[in-house]
């Protein structure tokens, strides 16, 4: 018998579900299959079918063979199956349509792993903060949160998305406020010209809440790289900013050459020369003494950064040059840690030295010279001493 309204209600929830009307009809099948089974009359082999023109359910009884091939079908419908239909629908269907819902949700953002999403704040806690996503739910872990951002009930902020978990309840999804990817697609939606490809992010390295430094190439002659990310007075990396509660951008051009794209990573310190170890993987950084600081950066941060951004082990020095002695403040890169040392380079006295190098000068309390440590001794020129004597020192 045609069951129009049982197929029209079916037709209605699958809309408003999103869930596909043929997807659910073989779901409802199933259902129906596991009710009929539990009933003491039920053939031992059944298929339920339901015709999607007319809605009408039937149950057709089976007899197969022992290679299970079909060898008799009968009508095996009970005379009440409307009712239990009715009760089967009403009791599996919301839980159906949730499995597929779940289903679909994970499916969707599993191949969303590494986009920007925007959700609002909904729980906060000490283990992780709980994002409504629109159809779903988010973790920000602590680990992923900056260390002094505060998440206030209601507030809409932007994460990464790091993993998409299938799990019983649905899919996890976990978010990131840390990530250095954070601050590249962020870039892609302010910036359109990263968007189309014009302009290419080259490479990346950030210390989240603190400061980023981001290097970027055009692939168009026309268009200067720095300019369209900074935007006209700077709106575009402002907005980037704001959205990272004040984290501090460098735009920095990108560079084939290592010298030039060291140059440009330690901006905003000019830096005078750049010397490259290549088996070794160090540049030699000279600064003037008034570009020190600014080279370092607060705590070796844009040294750090820097490091992070070209690759290579940044060695920072700075050199004051006198008469008779060149004393040379060095600087360098080791992981997360900047290292500050000083020798002294002394012009010699005796032939065939041209300068000693002095790593230590021992005092007694009354300011008595006691011993000089010398660290070398060598017939180079100054230049080429201090950079023996740091060789020597890192040993």
């Amino acid at each position: 018998m045609a069951n129009f309204e049982f197929l029209e209600a079916l037709g209605q929830i699958a809309r408003d579900q999103n869930i596909d009307e043929g997807e659910l009809l073989i779901a409802l099948a199933n259902a129906l299959l596991a009710a009929y089974k539990r009933r003491p009359d039920s053939a031992e082999d059944a298929e339920v079918e339901i015709n999607p023109e007319t809605g009408e359910i039937k149950v057709w009884g089976l007899e197969l063979d022992l290679e299970g091939n079909v060898t008799k079908e009968w009508d095996a419908t009970p005379d009440d199956f409307g009712r239990i239909a009715a009760q089967t629908a009403k009791q599996v269907l919301m839980q159906l349509i949730r499995d597929i819902q779940r289903r679909q949700m994970y499916e969707e953002f599993a191949n969303r792993e590494g986009d920007i999403v925007s959700g609002t704040v909904q729980q906060n806690d000490n283990r992780y903060t709980l994002l409504d996503l629109g159809r779903v739910e988010a973790l920000l872990p602590q680990a992923e949160q900056i260390a002094f951002e505060r998440y206030e009930h209601g507030a809409r902020i932007k994460v990464y998305i790091v993993e998409v978990r299938k799990t019983n309840k649905g899919p996890q999804i976990v978010v990131s406020r840390t990530h250095p990817a954070l601050v590249a697609k962020l870039f892609e939606i302010e910036v359109p010209e990263i968007a189309n490809g014009i302009v290419e992010i080259k490479a990346l390295a950030r210390e989240p809440g603190h400061r980023s430094k981001i290097a970027v190439a055009s692939n168009d002659g026309q268009v200067d790289p720095v300019g369209a990310c900074v935007g006209a007075r700077g709106s575009r990396v402002r907005n980037i900013t704001n959205e990272l509660r004040s984290e501090r951008i460098d735009v920095v051009p990108y560079s084939d050459d290592p010298i030039e794209f060291i140059q440009a990573a330690l901006q905003p310190a000019r830096v005078r020369e750049v010397r490259l170890n290549e088996e070794e993987g160090i540049a030699t950084v000279i600064v003037h003494d008034q570009q020190l600081s600014l080279a370092i950066g607060k705590e070796g941060q844009n040294a750090r950064l820097a490091a992070r951004l070209t690759g290579w082990r940044i060695d920072i020095r700075s050199e004051n040059e006198s008469n008779e002695d060149e004393v040379v403040e060095e600087v360098w890169t080791e992981g997360d840690v900047v290292v500050d040392e000083k020798v002294t380079v002394v012009a010699s006295d005796v032939a065939g030295e041209s300068a000693v190098i002095i790593d230590e000068v021992i005092e007694s309390a009354d300011g008595v010279v006691e011993e000089i440590v010398v660290l070398d001794v060598v017939q180079d020129e100054v230049g080429d001493v201090v950079e023996d004597a740091v060789v020597e020192e890192e040993a």
